[in-house]
């Protein structure tokens, strides 16, 4: 399904499927996934469709930026540094893109998301949430809704330190595609309860596509800043 599409085509996997075709002259567009449906007509005459992953966190609406894993508690000596695997959430992206540039046309995903609250009430933010397995090696996922994550982990305080949970902000986040969809962050630790966050645009297997970035097609002003873990790392 990820990849690039000139005038009319057709995709069908599971429970999702993505067309454009000719209805009384005019190219329609029509998605369904899980029973919800999505419908436009589209005037152009070099239009490309583009389909790829996106940042998770448009789903069923936009309501924040940032993005919570949380996984078994790993217990990290000082100094010590590993490189995980985790399991994240996946949402589709629609692109229109011409010579005059790309415009957002649907976002869509499989299953439920869940929110939650990092933080105080008062100064916390919120989270899209998702809670993954804990894996040494890149594991098998259901390529149209879970990716998986290379992060590493540096504890960088003189303590021992116990994480089960890392956040980021989306808007840093480098998404690929392949076989599988991927990214890979990092995570600093800098004491028991904050730690650094960030993405690195590389991808954990050589080869694999870059996905647009929402913000970029939207057109959205933001810097590549990371993310500081304030309010514990569990």
């Amino acid at each position: 399904m990820f990849g690039q599409y000139y005038d009319t085509f057709r995709c069908e996997v599971g429970d999702i499927l993505v067309e454009t075709e000719q209805i009384d002259g005019l190219l329609t567009y029509r998605r369904r996934c899980e029973g919800r449906a999505f419908k436009r007509i589209l005037v152009s005459e070099t239009a490309r469709i583009i389909i790829n992953p996106v940042e998770p966190v448009n789903l069923p609406k936009e309501v924040t930026d940032f993005l919570q894993m949380e996984f078994t508690p790993i217990v990290i000596e000082p100094g010590a540094a590993r490189t995980i695997y985790l399991k994240f959430p996946v949402e589709i992206g629609v692109f229109l893109e011409s010579e005059k540039g790309i415009e957002v046309l649907d976002v869509f995903g499989t299953g439920t998301q869940k929110y939650a609250l990092y933080g105080s009430p008062t100064s916390g933010v919120i989270v899209r949430w998702y809670r993954s397995a804990v894996y040494s090696e890149i594991p098998q996922v259901e390529r149209f809704s879970e990716g998986v994550m290379e992060l590493s982990i540096q504890n960088a305080s003189h303590e021992w330190v116990e994480v089960s949970s890392v956040v980021f902000d989306s808007v840093d986040m480098k998404i690929y595609y392949g076989d599988i969809v991927a990214t890979t962050a990092t995570m600093k630790i800098v004491s028991p309860v904050m730690a650094e966050t960030d993405f690195i645009d590389s991808p954990p297997i050589p080869g694999m596509a870059r996905s647009i970035e929402l913000y970029k097609a939207r057109k959205i002003p933001v810097l590549d800043r990371g993310y500081l873990m304030e309010w514990g790392l569990s």
